[in-house]
């Protein structure tokens, strides 16, 4: 009789393109979160979490580089035949809320909202099919002071979580500027849809292939240095040279980019409005005191998502790191949105105008690590080392006093029998002190306290006479632990 097979035992390990986020990762995040929602209340936006899970026709197709249903997402069917979906960003899923609950909802309606989104690409290095957003929107006001105001608050913004001003850029272009270019170009109507899209692509890689690679995409194509061939839009050297000059059009000043826009766009009603609304947003935000020191009107920026209507904009942080590589970067784009009036009428069949940011999350709070702007190592908890098993009601005694006080403690639960384990569990925890009680100290009616930290340093620099005179342990009556612990952890 042949042997059963055995269940071979799943691997321990995370899916391609996830990871584990432990300790100060979780930490860390939720602190920069708890600044940026700070800055969003105070601007008077109130919070909102949706589901993570919508219907592939609320999703809707805007992802870039998707031509297939389902692509870029991770979707399944149900039994009745419907189609779902984790969501892959913020927006799509507002848009669904908003046209379900408008008639609840303030108009305009303000809202943020942070949380995990889902993409299903290809992963690389720094490239995860899971990553954190933070999301601000305004939806119903078509008034571009709603979308200066954004800009304001996302500066307001990095400034909050630690990015210091001049490390950091706010650039603000206008699709219907590029509609404009594009009419100019020759690339009006639907018919010449997925053309526009090339462009749109070509002009988004500007900053990784420079000039000569855009283009390239512009007119026959462009073959990498692996050699594959990427087909471009076919323009004339002269429908060419106008999205060349549109890239090229940043000025000095913010009034000298609007006028050269202005000359592009000549002859485009779409276009001549554009420019229109980049210079009434440039004026808000000068008279509330946003100067080109931290926004700025930038031509270059695209944002690759299908949905945006209007203004569009983008934090980059400017100054450098060392990438995987180790070639030195500036470290690029942490935030980006705009204006996307068309979203919300795939529901209710009436355009709402609707502008909004998001925050990468995971990109930020890199930035704010690669910088030293915020804490990589949390102080674990104080221990209360365990000596004789049958007290175990007094060492929780120990810690609740400690907890009550607003100290972070616990009992050692793992086997109490080699306290040598203890002190090293402690040391593995980044523990501050240890608490050590045992049968003479509980008769005696003190406690000894273990300061970790001076510890680990007279151990690493002094001689044993001067660890003599430096104790890091002392004896405290029972009644003056909390005091003793509190001085050692605030010095």
């Amino acid at each position: 009789m042949a042997k059963p097979k055995k269940t071979p035992r799943p691997k321990a390990q995370t899916p391609k393109g996830f990871r584990d986020y432990f300790g100060t990762d979780v930490t860390d995040r939720a602190d920069m979160l708890s600044k940026i929602a700070g800055v969003y209340h105070r601007y008077g936006f109130d919070a909102l979490e949706s589901s993570a899970v919508e219907t592939v026709e609320a999703l809707g197709k805007f992802l870039p580089d998707v031509d297939r249903p389902n692509e870029g997402v991770f979707a399944w069917q149900e039994e009745d035949g419907d189609w779902l979906a984790l969501r892959y960003d913020m927006t799509a899923p507002l848009a669904r809320v908003y046209a379900q609950h408008r008639n609840d909802l303030p108009n305009p309606y303000r809202r943020y909202t942070m949380g995990p989104v889902w993409r299903n690409e290809k992963p690389g290095p720094g490239r995860f099919r899971q990553f954190y957003q933070c999301d601000a929107d305004t939806v119903g006001t078509a008034s571009m002071a709603a979308d200066a105001e954004i800009c304001a608050m996302l500066s307001d913004t990095l400034e909050a979580v630690g990015i210091q001003r001049g490390d950091y850029v706010i650039r603000i272009n206008n699709r219907k500027v590029l509609n404009g270019v594009m009419e100019v170009a020759g690339l009006a109507g639907d018919d010449k849809e997925a053309e526009r899209g090339i462009v749109l692509r070509a002009i988004d890689k500007l900053d990784r292939l420079g000039q000569d690679g855009v283009r390239a995409l512009l007119s026959e194509g462009r073959k990498d240095e692996s050699g594959d061939f990427t087909k471009g839009a076919g323009l004339s050297e002269a429908d060419a040279d106008v999205v060349m000059g549109f890239m090229d059009a940043q000025r000095a000043t913010g009034p000298e980019t609007v006028a050269r826009l202005r000359e592009l766009v000549d002859g485009s009603d779409i276009g001549t409005k554009g420019v229109a609304e980049l210079e009434e947003i440039a004026a808000l935000l000068d008279a509330a005191g946003y100067g080109p020191d931290r926004i700025i009107i930038d031509p270059s920026v695209v944002r690759g998502l299908g949905y945006y209507t209007g203004p569009v904009y983008e934090a980059e942080l400017t100054f450098d790191v060392q990438n995987e590589k180790g070639q030195t970067v500036q470290f690029g784009s942490v935030a980006g949105g705009g204006r996307y009036d068309d979203l919300v009428k795939r529901f209710t069949g009436q355009e709402v105008p609707a502008t909004g940011v998001s925050i990468g999350v995971d990109r930020l709070l890199a930035a704010l690590r690669a910088t030293n702007r915020i804490g990589t190592t949390e102080q674990g908890p104080v221990v209360v080392t365990v000596m004789d098993r049958d007290r175990m009601a007094d060492y929780q005694a120990m810690v609740a006093e400690l907890r009550s006080a607003g100290i972070r403690a616990e009992v050692y639960l793992g086997n109490p029998k080699n306290f040598g384990n203890q002190l090293k569990y402690a040391d593995k925890r980044g523990s501050p002190i240890a608490i050590i009680e045992g049968g003479d100290e509980n008769e005696r009616g003190v406690v000894q306290i273990k300061d970790l930290i001076l510890g680990a340093k007279i151990a690493e620099t002094a001689t044993h006479e001067e660890w003599k005179d430096r104790p890091s342990q002392f004896e405290v009556p029972r009644d003056q632990m909390l005091a003793k612990v509190k001085e050692i952890l605030n010095q």
